[in-house]
């Protein structure tokens, strides 16, 4: 039998917050749209198993580093209990009612919804296949590919073990030790939730550092402060393998083997989490029917309007391994859509991916906007840096002085701002607002002429000398 054959405006692949977000506009402009998600759910890592459920996980923390903090504060807190499958389940109701609302958004908005796995059969055709069902041919004018990544697992004995940011979201219980595999955003933010909340954690990295692309500011001051709180590193280390400690025990404790600085160890954890990264999702696109290209990394290439090597196909979001941001992707997806379906107006219509704000939902939190201190002088070669490291005023009565730190890099004689760096508690609400300042030019005389808001941490920003 022959397979069933639709035809679109617009057939985009992938179903999470970019692939939504583009289809979503361009519904919105009268486009006939399809969208094809392979999971059973709409919504992709960020609402299932990324920031979503993860900063639901931040703020639980949070509340327990809170509820330690009270004493400090005149509250006697009696004693209290954390039961980890509670928060779990609700959680998951919560992602659950979301899913139900991106369904409906698609309904709403008329934008057809198929399940199922898609690959390219040429330039202009996409089949979905689901098993247990008839494959359907999806023809469309402009296909977007929106496929996102997952979690790359390394290839060493035991590697099943372990678990990557997906099973984080799977455990029924709070493990008691865990080892952490990794030093990115995702290796931190997961390691920081689970000492926060009480669990003994060893981070592995294959340096001295953690967070490899961010400032010196965030970086050093926040492994120190990881450190000072009782996180467990170890430096300079490749994990070689996982093994059961008891072979006739499946749940029971895994041995981590690893190398430091030439020298073999071994610790003992109840769960081990890979976070060394993540790698474009186009296994089964079968991209070579449809001739896009991809680079090393396997990433695809596009260029600044999101267009591939192909004339009718685009691609957005971490599969082509810029700014790896769920924003980022929502933003790129819109404005995509605006040029291709939004009429004369919309027709230069691109994201700039300069000066894009992210955070790390760290203990404490850290935010970032433009440039490193290393990327300015790289860039611009002279430079003036603005840097204030203090302590926040809601740790003036605690014993433990949590530390904050921002940073202004300025290049110009204008001293037009091309860095932020903050590292403390609000940093995430704070960085948002000087976003806009830095995308709309600011100088550093534009900090200094805004009036401080008194008394905040974020005053420093506009006081700082």
């Amino acid at each position: 039998m022959a397979p069933i054959t639709k035809e679109y405006d617009y057939v985009v692949i992938g179903g999470g917050s970019g692939g939504m977000a583009a289809a979503r506009r361009a519904a919105s402009y009268g486009a006939k749209v399809a969208i094809i998600e392979a999971h059973s759910v709409l919504g992709g890592t960020c609402v299932n198993v990324g920031c979503v459920p993860k900063k639901i996980m931040w703020n639980t923390a949070s509340v327990n580093e809170m509820l330690k903090q009270a004493s400090g504060y005149g509250y006697s807190v009696s004693e209290y209990k954390f039961d980890w499958n509670t928060v779990k389940n609700k959680r998951d109701a919560y992602i659950k009612k979301l899913n139900g609302i991106y369904e409906n958004n698609m309904q709403r908005e008329k934008v057809d919804h198929y399940h199922g796995h898609a690959g390219f059969k040429d330039a202009k055709t996409v089949i979905v296949t689901l098993e247990g069902s008839e494959p359907v041919e999806l023809t469309g004018k402009k296909i977007l590919i929106a496929t996102g990544s997952h979690s790359i697992i390394p290839n060493v004995p035991g590697k099943e073990l372990g678990i990557d940011s997906d099973g984080f979201f799977k455990l029924e219980h709070q493990p008691k030790r865990v080892a952490v595999v990794g030093t990115g955003y995702i290796a931190v933010e997961l390691a920081g939730v689970f000492h926060a909340l009480g669990s003994e954690v060893t981070v592995f990295s294959r340096t001295k550092f953690i967070l490899r692309k961010f400032d010196d500011i965030i970086k050093n001051n926040l492994l120190t402060e990881m450190q000072s709180v009782g996180v467990n590193f170890v430096f300079d280390s490749g994990v070689k393998g996982l093994r059961l400690k008891d072979e006739n025990d499946k749940n029971g404790p895994i041995i981590v083997e690893y190398e430091s600085n030439g020298e073999k160890g071994e610790l003992e954890a109840d769960t081990v989490l890979w976070a060394i990264g993540r790698v474009a999702r186009t296994e089964g696109l079968n991209l070579e029917a449809a001739g896009v290209q991809v680079d090393q990394r396997g990433h695809i290439v596009v260029d600044e309007y999101q267009n591939t090597n192909v004339e009718n196909i685009c691609s957005l979001g971490d599969v082509v391994g810029k700014s790896e941001l769920t924003p980022v992707a929502v933003a790129a997806g819109r404005k995509l859509s605006n040029r291709l379906f939004g009429g004369e107006q919309y027709k230069d219509d691109k994201l700039d991916y300069v000066n894009i704000p992210t955070v790390v939902f760290s203990h404490p939190t850290a935010g970032t906007c433009g440039l490193t201190e290393d990327q300015a002088r790289e860039k611009y070669g002279e430079i003036k840096v603005y840097q204030e490291k203090f302590v926040n005023m809601y740790f003036g009565l605690l014993d433990h002085k949590e530390p904050t730190a921002y940073k202004i890099i300025c290049t110009g004689p204008e001293e037009k701002v091309v860095g932020l760096h903050l590292l403390g508690r609000n940093s995430d609400e704070i960085l948002q607002g000087f976003g806009v300042a830095m995308r709309m030019g600011a100088r550093k005389s534009d900090f200094d002429n805004c009036v401080a808001i008194h008394p905040t941490a974020a005053e420093e920003l506009v006081t700082m000398r």
